[in-house]
């Protein structure tokens, strides 16, 4: 294994360099959900291409982006954020982010522009491992497991730089594999 932290809500899955499933490709997953049954998380470095008053007829005009949450219920709209003072009864993950809440608070924040794209994320689907799937994963070393990050890295806008970023929090010891090429057959 390339590290020994056991996957938990609050921690990012951080996928092996060469990870070629396209779903999962360096990606930077922030896990909300483990227990006996499986792990939830979601993507947070994929967007999907679509912004949210693509999926929501109703929601006050915005240019917030979607994000592709993972491959599981991809029809299904999820939010995190980390401001509990303004979206109640979101479902605390750590590191001060929350999972979902109030819908209708999130609309009436950003009717009332008092909401900022660096305080929520909006994704459509999630990503699920069974019981004992990730396990298996992290096993093949397909994962690193990582605490090291402030919640910053999830809302500061900078997808493109998030894996890279979030394996130089990791430490000088994996520093060296954001070098790496995307596939090394090309080099």
């Amino acid at each position: 294994m390339l590290n020994n932290l056991e996957p938990a809500a609050g921690r990012l899955l951080i996928a092996e360099p060469f990870m070629l499933d396209p779903g999962f490709k360096r990606s930077v997953v922030l896990l909300t959900e483990c227990n006996g049954q499986g792990v939830v998380g979601f993507v947070l470095n994929h967007t999907s291409g679509l912004f949210i008053n693509d999926a929501i007829t109703d929601f006050p005009e915005t240019e917030t982006e979607l994000f592709s949450g993972g491959p599981c219920n991809s029809e299904r709209l999820h939010f995190l954020h980390r401001c509990p003072d303004k979206i109640p009864d979101g479902l605390p993950v750590g590191n001060g982010i929350y999972w979902g809440g109030d819908f209708e608070a999130v609309k009436t924040m950003f009717q009332l522009n008092l909401i900022s794209k660096s305080e929520i994320k909006f994704f459509l689907g999630y990503s699920g491992w069974e019981a004992n799937q990730l396990d298996e994963e992290l096993e093949r070393n397909s994962w690193i497991v990582s605490d090291r990050f402030n919640n910053d890295l999830i809302f500061n806008g900078e997808e493109e730089n998030l894996w890279k970023q979030a394996v130089k929090n990791l430490g000088e010891r994996y520093a060296h594999i954001v070098n790496f090429p995307t596939n090394p057959q090309l080099n």
